[in-house]
């Protein structure tokens, strides 16, 4: 069985993409919550609405919990996927070695292939993949010159042109693996429905802006 672990935002959604253009698909989607807002492993911005993203995916979802502590959090991990007849694990990494290493090694351990099909990829590629093909927003700002303006903002030809004269400026990646930006999939290629938040509000403690979203609804395409 292949399963993915999907945290509902930009590179996750991609790779999953990847996949079934490969002409394969997932069976299974991971998603670990995480009850630190800053986890070095898993996203924790609006993850509780990847239930409804694997809704309009009609992918059956595996959801966790982990209390996000550095290291500790990676058996937490192992564990859901120990749990479940997993023999090919997709993830979305870019370039986080400390993500992929570790990755590498729990799968390693439990003898599953880790497949990460965004691996080194050009940050600017992947912005004009997502913006051609898909509706994704920011849901955190978190690096010197994205503020509170970019929340919410869809990824499209606009806004990749700000982000890279920030670039430019700031030297932010464009594939946020710096922490820069966290994000979140309304729709895509695979989507069966759409995503519409209905709710949502900005939090700006932690010394980061967050669109928090509040509720949402289904979209008929």
């Amino acid at each position: 069985m292949i399963a993915c672990l999907f945290s509902g935002g930009k590179d996750s959604t991609l790779a999953l993409h990847r996949v079934f253009s490969s002409g394969r698909r997932v069976d299974l989607l991971i998603t670990i919550g995480s009850e630190n807002e800053f986890s070095y492993m898993f996203h924790k911005p609006n993850v509780e609405y990847t239930r409804m993203q694997a809704e309009a995916l009609g992918i059956k979802q595996v959801f966790s919990y982990t209390k996000g502590e550095k290291e500790l959090e990676l058996a937490d991990l192992k564990n859901v996927l120990s749990e479940n007849d997993i023999d090919t694990l997709i993830t979305g990494a870019t370039a986080s070695m400390y993500q992929k290493v570790r990755i590498d090694n729990i799968c390693k351990d439990l003898k599953i292939t880790h497949e990460s099909p965004l691996w080194l990829i050009d940050g600017l590629s992947e912005l004009n993949e997502l913006a051609k093909n898909f509706n994704i927003i920011i849901t955190r700002v978190a690096a010197d010159g994205l503020d509170n303006s970019y929340l919410g903002k869809r990824i499209d030809d606009t806004l990749i042109k700000k982000l890279q004269i920030l670039r430019e400026k700031k030297r932010i990646s464009l594939t946020f693996e710096g922490g820069e930006a966290e994000s979140f999939a309304l729709d895509g290629p695979l989507f069966k429905k759409s995503l519409q938040i209905k709710k949502s509000h900005i939090d700006n403690s932690n010394g980061v802006g967050t669109l928090i979203i509040d509720s949402m609804e289904f979209k008929d395409k």
